[in-house]
């Protein structure tokens, strides 16, 4: 099965030469606006590409307003202390994800808990939050969401759009409400994917993006919150030093991050995102190529939710077993077309292995199978 797949990605892409996972592509204006921003010499933390790309993004997703930071972690961690979360607080996710998630979690001195995710979703499972909530916690007499065993706060939950595929975003959101916990949404791989119509990442309280150079469009290195005009305020001040506007004077009235895009990024992201449905496009009629090709095989394609649009931004396959899995991804990069294994379970982390945690038979059926495959734009 291996080398048939090895030369259908082949045949796809057009080339015996080495395949990579996922490359960026630059077919529109990129050169011309990096170009603009290194001639008018502003290529730092403000600029007009910042704010036209903040608006555009905004203007995109549907949010109100978005506010660009330097990577998706950043923008993450911000959004977290715009939740509220503090200094010994609980916050839960998904074990399947990636550690930036959880590093967010821990830059707040939080600490993170680990449900199940669902099959069909990979994302942050509803039914398992409930469960766990429910087993673990109370509403105290404030209406605060705490841990009956120690009184620890409960303080938001994160649920991650993975490769693309939207979470359960109705029913995350409903347990949410009932207990009180504000919904973060780690939207970092979904940009340009719907849940029932709707932008990933303006669900909750916050969402956040990452351009990462490995994503569906990428600024180098960049990221996104999403919020309402209240929220992003707040974030545009506290990742801007939290300086107090002033013609000359140096005022900072809390402990600020220096967190900004450039506005060299953010150039290269305004002409990425004119081209981001194209992307989509193409990412989707690979995908369909992919289910169409591996239907009646034992590799089982991980298709998008029902009533939802998937970027698709990384494909993916379920293995028979570990073994397959294995023998897959040695065959495939021993032959030049890079594979990958989805990542390790984040409780199975040195940092993370003590954490709190709720039973994970699907996040682990899925961490000993699931391998990516060549997902990239083609370039023509």
């Amino acid at each position: 099965m291996s080398d048939q797949l090895i030369r259908f990605i082949r045949d796809y892409y057009a080339t015996n030469e080495f395949i990579p996972l996922h490359a960026p592509v630059f077919p529109g204006r990129e050169k011309e606006y990096v170009a603009d921003t290194i001639e008018s010499t502003v290529v730092s933390s403000v600029g007009k590409y910042v704010d036209r790309f903040e608006h555009n993004m905004a203007a995109y997703t549907g949010s109100q307003r978005a506010v660009a930071t330097v990577n998706g972690t950043t923008a993450l961690h911000i959004s977290l202390k715009l939740a509220g979360v503090e200094r010994g607080d609980l916050v839960i996710t998904q074990p399947l994800t990636f550690v930036a998630t959880c590093n967010a979690i821990a830059y707040c001195n939080a600490e993170p808990v680990f449900v199940d995710v669902d099959r069909n979703t990979l994302g942050l499972s509803a039914t398992a939050l409930e469960t766990w909530l429910e087993e673990n916690a109370s509403l105290d007499a404030d209406g605060v969401c705490r841990t009956r065993a120690d009184n620890k706060v409960i303080r938001a939950c994160v649920p991650m759009h993975t490769f693309g595929h939207p979470a359960d975003l109705d029913g995350l959101g409903a347990v949410a409400n009932r207990w009180n916990i504000a919904l973060v949404e780690d939207a970092a791989e979904s940009l340009g994917s719907l849940y029932k119509g709707r932008h990933t990442g303006t669900f909750g309280a916050l969402g956040t993006l990452s351009f990462n150079g490995n994503k569906i469009m990428t600024t180098g290195g960049g990221g996104m919150i999403l919020a309402s005009e209240e929220l992003a305020a707040r974030a545009k001040h506290l990742t801007t030093t939290a300086k107090k506007p002033h013609d000359f004077e140096y005022i900072h009235d809390e402990v600020g991050y220096n967190y900004r895009m450039p506005n060299l990024n953010a150039a290269l992201g305004c002409a990425q995102l004119e081209q981001l449905e194209a992307f989509i496009d193409k990412k989707r009629a690979l995908a369909a190529a992919y289910e169409e090709y591996l239907s009646g095989t034992a590799l089982e394609f991980i298709k998008e939710p029902e009533n939802c649009r998937s970027n698709y931004w990384l494909n993916a396959v379920i293995c028979e077993d570990k073994a397959d899995r294995d023998e897959l991804l040695e065959t495939t990069n021993k032959q030049g077309v890079m594979t990958r294994p989805i990542w390790a379970l984040m409780n199975h982390l040195s940092m993370y292995k003590n954490c709190r945690k709720g039973e994970l038979s699907y996040a682990e059926f899925l961490e000993e199978r699931v391998v990516n495959l060549p997902s990239s734009v083609l370039p023509k």
